[in-house]
């Protein structure tokens, strides 16, 4: 096969406005798929070349020519992204031109060979086009003909990888890559993340929800998968005694990077004011005024980490805009044990009674954050039998419109209730 420049039946076409899109100081995907175009013996260089035609159309008329559709494979409802051009007489190599969302491993743990095979898989079946990975973590395989979708998909499910969602449906979760390589992951994100898309996966491949929900679990507060604002459950890793201090690395930091820097980038950076450094430099943390945003860790990650009774917060209801427009994820559980087998258990039931809420009584098109914000935070804890805890927020509001009065009386009725309930469950025990 001749070069696709030189392909007569489908001659090069002209991308004036693209090319404007190569003149910057980064990396420009245009440049990607040109190289994909000019493979020689490729059989889908012809789509690349009708693909960069199409685009450039779209940039001098500011219109889309995409339409969707359905497509699916044998035995799933959701997964793949159906693209049908509009001008595909005009560009007619890429009438075609679907998306397969395929599950990564959880925390985007690869080998080179299965990358090397997923890598020949695209190259036989598809456009050889992949973006590792997209915002809702699918490794997207783009650009596919309806008649190979199922070869590409059958090959894909050899090498152990399956569709990830799609629609109305679960989507694809995301995890950070936890415990593997970061030593500030507070929990198991990979187990979690796992168990709980394996007990729901249905609901990921025949897509029966009102519209989608993600899951997201980061090993702690730096959150690397953006949980906290881009999913409907996010898990992250936190602790709930003492930030540890090694004294001796402080003094090291310190002696090393001096002391002016220590507290303009240490103490001086921390949100509330909790940290001091003494007279022989060594360091205190006010642990009770701590929110866990783990600047000062990452700072100091030798004299610093985090505590030892580590676990997870479950934050319910983060997305982008829509029609209530960008939220964060509403503090939910404080803190769970995420230890032992029963741990996990308790965590993929919650995240069950989660989705069943919302498959009951989300609207069309509204996701769970936008639920809670039309029936209000307590009706959904009322319907997840979830006792309020003080601990789901900071300090009761500012607002001088809202009365907060009763907050400390409240907050003291459920510390004493709670601590009431332990002793119960320790004179049970003896």
């Amino acid at each position: 096969m001749k070069d696709a420049s030189e392909n007569k039946a489908n001659p090069q076409h002209e991308t004036p406005m693209l090319d404007q899109l190569e003149g910057g100081k980064w990396p420009s995907f245009v440049t990607g798929i040109k190289r994909l175009r000019d493979t020689k013996d490729a059989q889908y260089a012809p789509m690349m070349n009708d693909l960069l035609g199409q685009l450039n159309h779209s940039y001098e008329e500011r219109l889309g020519f995409w339409k969707g559709g359905t497509l699916s494979v044998f035995g799933y409802g959701g997964g793949i992204i159906p693209r049908f051009s509009e001008v595909s007489g005009d560009y007619p190599a890429s009438k075609e031109f679907h998306t397969l969302r395929v599950m990564p491993p959880a925390g985007n743990h690869y080998t080179t060979d299965i990358l090397r095979q997923l890598c020949d898989v695209w190259e036989e079946h598809g456009s050889g086009l992949i973006a590792f990975h997209g915002q809702s973590g699918d490794i997207m395989f783009q650009g596919c003909t309806s008649e190979n979708a199922q070869p590409a998909f059958d090959a894909f499910n050899e090498l152990g990888f399956d569709l990830g969602g799609a629609g109305p449906a679960l989507r694809t979760a995301m995890s950070c890559v936890g415990h593997a390589r970061c030593e500030q992951s507070c929990f198991d994100g990979v187990k979690a993340h796992r168990g709980v898309i394996n007990r729901l996966l249905d609901e990921m491949h025949r897509p029966a929800m009102p519209y989608k929900f993600k899951f997201k679990f980061s090993g702690c507060g730096n959150d690397c998968v953006n949980a906290i604002h881009r999913a409907d459950f996010a898990v992250i890793g936190t602790w709930r005694d003492d930030i540890v201090i090694k004294q001796d690395m402080v003094k090291a930091h310190i002696k090393e990077k001096g002391r002016k820097y220590t507290i303009d980038t240490v103490v001086s950076m921390c949100p509330t004011r909790a940290i001091s450094l003494n007279d022989d430099d060594t360091m205190e943390i006010d642990n009770k005024s701590c929110v866990r945003c783990m600047h000062c860790i990452n700072v100091m990650t030798k004299a610093l980490s985090p505590g030892n009774d580590r676990g997870a917060s479950i934050m319910i209801g983060g997305k982008r805009s829509l029609k209530v427009g960008d939220l964060m994820g509403t503090m939910v559980v404080p803190f769970m044990k995420l230890e032992t087998d029963e741990d996990f258990e308790k965590l993929e039931d919650f995240a069950e009674e989660v989705m069943e809420f919302f498959a009951d009584n989300a609207l069309e098109h509204e996701r769970i954050g936008e639920c809670i914000d039309r029936i209000g935070v307590p009706a959904f804890l009322d319907a997840l039998d979830i006792v309020a805890d003080p601990n789901m927020v900071n300090h009761p509001t500012t607002s001088s419109y809202i009365r907060t009065d009763d907050f400390d009386i409240e907050a003291a009725k459920y510390f004493e209730k709670k601590a009431l309930d332990a002793g119960m469950t320790v004179a049970a025990d003896d």
